[in-house]
């Protein structure tokens, strides 16, 4: 249903409420339009690429969707009409500048799926759009004018990538500076403060480690929290969620690089902030929507617990293949059979006459 109405706002200027008083014309397929303003412009022809603006409403005035809303105008290429809902029957009638409305009859959308029919639009009801026709391109045009959209985007994406990049590091050290913060650095670049010592041993490579956390941007942002309370306050939006610990072997690439180090530098019942660099959190790729690229992360972490591991890496990941190498990919390693071992063949003895 959800894609069904999707299709209809990217086919779908105001729609008068006055519909009664407006002359339409019926298609062979049944929709109803009036050219409100004509735009004497170019006529579309087959093929032809339509921008257009557009609005969406029901019987009763209520809005449906809208170009307006989207913050940029519909395209749509002309073709034959496949059904009334496409609206290309109306749109191979226009010129550039036209204004037209639109109604479609209902009961033809959902003729052989009455089931999908929502309450707000009932049985004998019309969609009704509202379309303006902005400009028309050949399909060539309409190509080269995305391609060079395209190249404009990329960019600005890439110089916007750079600044995030070159800006990360100042960043860090102006939130140490702000928070008035005095944190140990490792050689990598994580920053660590222990805000709680505990009194266990620190664990190891290997060993699972069950850790409470909550994640921050540096602006402050919750974006997760094992906690339910502080789920709460940042209005974290985590249905079904059970709020408790994570359980997971340390050091095995199951988390994000800065935790793999930072956790091994504390001791169990550990209060600590990890302020973790992209490098060693989700880098140049972010992880949306939240988290954009270069974006360095700032954890409050606890060690609850550590179970002792065998200070090897599972068997899963040993062998052959690097340990990690799989996870790219997504596909398991697959241990390499070892070459068959060749018997050496008996010379057959010559009996010479």
């Amino acid at each position: 249903m959800k894609k069904l109405f999707l299709n209809l706002l990217l086919l779908g200027i105001a729609v008068s409420p006055a519909l009664g008083q407006a002359n339409f014309i019926k298609t062979p397929k049944g929709a109803l339009y009036t050219i409100v303003k004509q735009g004497n412009g170019a006529k579309v022809k087959q093929g032809d690429v339509i921008t257009f603006q557009f609005s969406q409403k029901t019987d009763k005035d209520s809005l449906l969707g809208s170009s307006y809303q989207m913050g940029r105008p519909a395209k749509a290429q002309v073709q034959p009409s496949k059904n009334v809902a496409d609206l290309m029957e109306v749109f191979s009638l226009l010129s550039v500048n036209d204004s037209v409305l639109v109604r479609v009859p209902t009961d033809s959308i959902f003729t052989g799926m009455e089931d999908k029919r929502p309450p707000f639009l009932p049985k004998g009801s019309y969609m009704n759009f509202g379309i303006k026709l902005e400009k028309i391109q050949t399909y060539d045009e309409a190509m080269a004018e995305a391609k060079v959209e395209m190249e404009k985007a990329r960019a600005e994406q890439t110089a916007m990538m750079e600044k995030w990049r070159k800006e990360e590091v100042p960043s860090i050290n102006a939130y140490v500076a702000d928070k008035k913060l005095t944190p140990l650095s490792t050689a990598s670049g994580l920053r660590y403060l222990v805000t709680a010592p505990g009194n266990g041993p620190k664990p190891k490579a290997y060993d699972t480690v069950v850790v409470n956390y909550t994640g921050r941007l540096l602006d402050g942002k919750v974006f997760d929290s094992s906690l339910a309370e502080v789920a709460k306050a940042a209005a974290l939006e985590q249905t079904g969620r059970n709020y408790e610990p994570i359980k997971f072997l340390l050091g095995n690439g199951e988390v994000i690089p800065g935790w793999d180090e930072g956790l091994l530098l504390l001791n169990e019942g550990s209060k600590a902030t990890f302020i973790i660099p992209s490098a060693l959190a989700y880098g140049e790729r972010g992880s949306a929507p939240v988290i954009r690229p270069f974006s360095p992360l700032v954890f409050d972490v606890e060690l609850v617990k550590i179970i002792k591991g065998t200070g090897k890496p599972p068997v899963a990941s040993r062998g052959v293949l690097d340990s990690t190498s799989w996870k790219s990919s997504g596909k398991k390693p697959v241990a390499k059979k070892k070459a068959p071992t060749k018997k050496p063949v008996a010379k057959k003895k010559v009996t010479r006459k």
